[in-house]
């Protein structure tokens, strides 16, 4: 068999355990799935620290101008991690590559190289998919470049995100980064309608009763308080679920907790006190919440750190303010308790192609963009929050004229939840979206929708585990 025949029985492999390990998650099940690639072509020689810059990461075999391809979905990150790619790239002898195909693309992109196409060699993970590319083999086996890497300690990074890109005790990814949510106004509408603006000792009832004040004064010139579409989870409702007391899931990934009492509590609160204030349904079904908010049309929505450049960019970027998440008084003492005050955070990881060519440059590579110094680096930039634990203090700052400390202190003043997942995510989580197609439209029902998302979400959970 021919070097290339073999790549192509390599990628028809790879192709047929993905699909496998999909065709799985799509009747719930999670199952064992194959074990993911051991990595083992080269992999753990490069053991020597260098420096690009200030940053360190593990020395690549020469480049000789070879490329190493990248492959991200978000534009507005582009510019900052080209930036720091290309000073290991100048340091190492490689050229850097990245690809930007957008989200659908990206997932698209992926399955289509897996199946025969090109891949690239370093490229995101999230948590909706990693599960069956780790599964699948898709993904590079990182543990002997860990142990070889005497720059990389995972006790460094978010522990969350690392469990989520680890499979069957083996790590597949590096914390890319984190993300917070906080709420962000405009200025120039409260001003219009005569409204307060908020302060970060405001509740959720606050939120509620700001946004209807809006939607009520500006009725006339079509404006509305707020924005929560069904799919405005992970920025929105989640964070009103965790700070009512609720959950989405229990700890041990293995029931719903869209029947509990407090999670009830809080999307009846969502469908009573909320949703008056939005546009409707169909309106939000057609119009995304960014651009509703950048064109005037609402007040104020919540939303994740990764976004702030769409607002930092607009043409009328100075008539916005950031403010730290609203909590619920849920013991009623008029203070806000840690607890009481949720953001939902989630993070990317790197992760390599198990059959790409330059094992040991695209783990440079990812160990150079993960190390203390490109993390800080990638905050000072604004490209995202840091996957490094105390690296992301400089994003606050990061955005001259725009105030977004917000995101840096609710991890001082109130709780981090890592976003609800389980290895059928993209399932249950779909399939709670279109069921509450039904609640937004008749928010009476909200009770009702809520033990129906559970029943099936259990559903999808037994098979995941069974």
């Amino acid at each position: 068999m021919s070097k290339e025949e073999n790549e192509n029985m390599k990628k028809r492999l790879l192709a047929a355990a993905l699909a496998v390990s999909m065709a799985a998650a799509m009747v719930g099940c999670g199952g064992s799935g194959s074990t993911a690639g051991t990595g083992s072509e080269g992999a753990g020689t490069a053991s020597t620290a260098s420096t690009a810059g200030e940053a360190q990461g593990t020395t690549a075999p020469a480049g000789s101008g070879e490329t190493i391809t990248v492959a991200i979905w978000d534009p507005n990150q582009l510019a900052g991690l080209q930036q720091i790619a290309d000073e290991w790239g100048a340091a190492n002898g490689y050229k850097v590559e990245f690809t930007v195909p957008g989200w659908d693309g990206y997932w698209t992109m992926l399955e289509a190289g897996v199946s025969g196409g090109e891949m690239p060699d370093v490229f995101w993970m999230h948590s909706n998919n990693a599960a069956k590319y780790m599964a699948s083999g898709v993904l590079l086996n990182m543990d002997s470049y860990i142990e070889n890497d005497d720059t990389m300690d995972l006790n460094n990074y978010f522990e969350g995100i690392n469990e989520l890109y680890s499979y069957n005790g083996s790590q597949y990814g590096i914390p890319k980064d984190h993300d917070t949510i906080a709420v962000i106004y405009n200025k120039a509408l409260f001003d219009k309608y005569g409204v307060e603006h908020p302060t970060s000792d405001w509740t959720w009832e606050d939120f509620a009763a700001i946004a209807q004040e809006i939607s009520d004064k500006g009725a006339a010139d079509g404006v509305y308080g707020t924005y929560c579409n069904t799919g405005n989870n992970q920025d929105t409702w989640y964070n009103i679920i965790y700070s009512y007391g609720g959950e989405v899931i229990t700890e041990d990934k293995k029931a719903s907790g869209y029947d509990e009492p407090a999670t009830i509590e809080a999307m009846k609160f969502v469908a009573e006190k909320i949703l008056p204030a939005c546009p409707s349904p169909d309106s939000m079904a057609s119009t995304g919440g960014d651009t509703m908010f950048i064109s005037g049309v609402v007040g104020m929505i919540c939303q994740g750190s990764w976004t702030v450049n769409n607002f930092y960019t607009a043409d009328n970027a100075s008539d916005f303010e950031w403010v730290m998440l609203p909590y619920a008084d849920v013991n009623g003492n008029g203070t806000c308790e840690p607890e009481e005050r949720c953001s939902i955070y989630n993070g990317l990881g790197w992760s390599i192609y198990s059959q790409t060519k330059h094992p040991d440059a695209a783990w440079s590579l990812v160990s150079y963009l993960s190390s203390e110094a490109s993390q800080i680096k990638q905050s000072e930039l604004g490209v995202t929050m840091a996957g490094y634990i105390g690296c992301s203090e400089a994003f606050a700052n990061a955005f001259d004229g725009m105030d977004v400390s917000a995101f840096v202190d609710i991890e001082e003043q109130g709780t981090l939840i890592f976003r609800p997942y389980s290895k059928t995510t993209a399932i249950w989580e779909d399939d709670a979206s279109q069921a509450l197609v039904e609640a937004w439209s008749a928010p009476e029902k909200m009770e009702e929708v809520m033990h129906k998302i559970a029943d099936s979400m259990n559903e999808t959970l037994a098979e995941e585990n069974g």
